[in-house]
């Protein structure tokens, strides 16, 4: 394991704290302004007023929302003339990737052979995890992309780019999760669909946009192509988003990322999430439409999550009827099974997190984090460097529930 300075540790994590924070802001941002335009397409209503058709508005709606009403309105193509002030939305997804990245690179890419390998799935070295993370990104970015421009016209185009970017993001879960970390795949798989999803913003959405706005200024009429490719792009982001949530956070959950089929837990889940956001996206439809809301994408998206959590759920424990009667483990025993797996990374010289391991007085004091993160989520040690054990697991399990007794 990488040895690294106190100080070193406390700036990281000021790093990791900020970079966090700010990836959430801007990510809200981002996710926000995305599910309201999409909302906002599919509750268009077609304008009555005879001033608005002749302005070429395609479709209005009216809302109240903080003690005002808002009227937006959408223009089939492009307004006859262009507005003094127009506000384009693309920060909020750079921002997204950059803070993403960056946090990324402190908390995976700088501790390679911490956090991005576990050599009992894939021995490797760090520079070598690092680039091949790297082409993660890069790779799913490139298929997609040629898929969209090669096979994603009209409806059909539109059934058949889904089946294929599904079954890339299932063979990239599968690798993934052969190559990497538990944790590190499934982060990895998230942030290659996030990267797909702001390079759509970068590449086609906004270009396009930009194309229109200089088509205008020049006089010269506006393709329509630039606002289909556009909507193309910006409809697959609003489904790429609860699966990419689901990576972004999985990281707290050892028991979907430290499964042995891992990348199976991670498909499922985020065709749940992709299932659910189908949803409200076709719901939105219907209810402008008067009709029944689609509920079967949800209840699908549902069954699925409840099927996996049934099939992860623990199997009763085989000494658990026994551990009734079992005597608690000693401190004395515990401290061994700490000292041997934990007190590398949790020591006087290097406190991660501001835990210290190295005496009994400070294993008590943290009892309920030992049994938090060794036992119930099974995320420390961190990719098992250390090799603790069930049976290690177990006692410490047996000890928490006895009361945590001390010397």
């Amino acid at each position: 394991m990488m040895e690294m300075s106190p100080l070193l540790v406390y700036a990281l994590d000021w790093a990791n704290l900020l970079l966090r924070w700010a990836h959430v802001i801007v990510a809200i941002a981002w996710v926000g302004s995305s599910f309201y335009f999409v909302w906002l397409d599919n509750s268009l209503t077609p304008p009555t007023d005879a001033h608005l058709k002749d302005k070429g508005v395609g479709g209005e709606l009216w809302a109240v929302h903080g003690g005002g009403f808002y009227n937006p309105q959408k223009y089939l193509g492009a307004p006859k003339a262009l507005p003094e002030n127009l506000h384009w939305f693309f920060w909020e997804s750079y921002s997204t990737w950059l803070t993403g990245f960056a946090l990324f690179t402190v908390l995976y890419l700088f501790n390679a052979g911490t956090f991005l390998i576990d050599k009992s799935v894939h021995a490797w070295t760090p520079g070598v995890a690092v680039l091949a993370a790297l082409g993660f990104l890069a790779g799913f970015w490139l298929l997609y992309d040629l898929i969209c421009r090669t096979l994603g016209q009209g409806k059909k185009g539109d059934q058949l780019v889904g089946a294929c970017v599904f079954v890339i993001v299932v063979g990239a879960a599968w690798a993934a999760c052969q190559l990497f970390a538990g944790r590190a795949a499934f982060l990895l798989v998230g942030a290659m669909i996030a990267t797909a999803m702001s390079a759509n913003v970068f590449f086609w959405i906004i270009p396009g946009q930009r194309k229109v706005v200089a088509a205008m200024k020049a006089g010269e009429p506006v393709d329509p192509i630039h606002g289909k490719r556009g909507k193309q792009r910006s409809v697959h982001n609003t489904y790429f988003v609860l699966p990419v949530l689901f990576a972004m956070l999985s990281n707290h959950y050892g028991w979907a990322f430290g499964h042995a089929h891992n990348w199976l837990v991670l498909v499922l889940i985020m065709l749940a999430g992709a299932l659910i956001r189908q949803f409200f996206v076709a719901r939105h439809k219907t209810q402008l439409a008067g009709a029944r809301s689609p509920w079967g994408w949800a209840l699908a998206g549902v069954a699925i999550l409840m099927g996996v959590a049934i099939w992860l759920a623990p199997a009763p424990s085989a000494n658990g009827a026994s551990s009734v009667s079992a005597p608690a483990p000693t401190l004395a025993q515990v401290q061994l099974v700490v000292t041997q797996r934990c007190v590398l990374c949790h020591n006087a010289q290097l406190a991660n997190k501001g835990v210290r391991l190295d005496t009994p007085e400070q294993i008590s004091a943290h009892a309920q984090q030992i049994y938090q993160q060794v036992v119930v989520l099974k995320a420390m040690p961190m990719n098992n460097a250390t090799g603790i054990t069930d049976g290690e697991r177990a006692l410490l399990a047996r000890w928490f529930n006895a009361g945590a007794p001390g010397p």
